[in-house]
């Protein structure tokens, strides 16, 4: 079962492998997403976010996933030493967590109604269930961020996150918090791990570390990387699940 949602800015695809009837499941991921937009978009002046970053609001009058969503955002940033921020230029905006996590629970939803082995891809940020098909794992082609049409890598596993985060579709917009300048040093960094909430904003992070990025995802329980810098050369860590 397939079905692409054009949501939250980017074009969200599901994949559902398993032979059942999906489509209430699919029915309300769909509407969660719409929900998350509604109520995260930083370019809709009546979101919750908006309203909160404007001062017009406190965060009691939110919903509820707003402090949930803040409170991960606090997180990434102690872990990634002030690389990850929910307000970058000085602007409240969580959108470097709020996707990846919006992912994670439409696929949570799709795995509680029966189909654990899927994919939901929402521009480029994946969650992988469970497997392709039996006994045949996932298979993430990584776009070359220099070279179009190219692969730079392929991540093969099963129950996967992949998240990257890189230059080649917006230009340099992340920003390093430490600077307040662009960071340039990488061309793209992917980051794997099991769910999509944490490996999306730590690729955000390790994207504005630059080089440094390698050592800090080493020292991560259960999160590889693949970097492509900006002179065209790569690097991966240990562990990382290239096949």
């Amino acid at each position: 079962m397939r079905h692409v949602e054009h949501v939250m800015g980017t074009v969200f695809s599901f994949d559902v492998r398993d032979p059942v009837d999906a489509t209430r499941a699919l029915e309300e991921a769909v509407a969660w997403l719409h929900h998350v937009d509604a109520t995260f978009s930083t370019y809709r002046t009546d979101s919750p976010v908006s309203r909160l970053g404007r001062g017009e609001i406190a965060l009691a009058d939110c919903p509820a996933e707003v402090a949930g969503v803040l409170d991960l955002c606090e997180s990434a940033a102690r872990a990634s030493r002030g690389y990850f921020t929910a307000r970058p230029g000085g602007r409240l905006d969580p959108s470097a967590m709020v996707k990846g996590w919006a992912i994670e629970r439409a696929s949570l939803i799709l795995t509680r109604a029966g189909a654990p082995n899927h994919c939901v891809n929402g521009g480029g940020d994946i969650q992988l269930a469970g497997s392709a098909a039996p006994g045949r794992p996932w298979r993430v082609g990584v776009a070359h961020p220099l070279r179009p049409g190219d692969l730079a890598t392929v991540v093969t596993g099963t129950d996967l996150a992949v998240a990257t985060s890189g230059t080649a579709e917006r230009g340099p917009h992340i920003l390093d918090p430490h600077t307040g300048r662009p960071a340039i040093e990488l061309a793209s960094i992917t980051l794997v791990g099991a769910s999509l909430t944490m490996t999306d904003a730590y690729a955000t992070a390790a994207f504005a570390m630059g080089g440094a990025a390698r050592e800090w995802v080493e020292g991560l329980d259960g999160m590889e990387a693949f970097a492509v810098t900006s002179e065209g050369g790569t690097w991966n860590t240990s562990g990382f699940p290239a096949g």
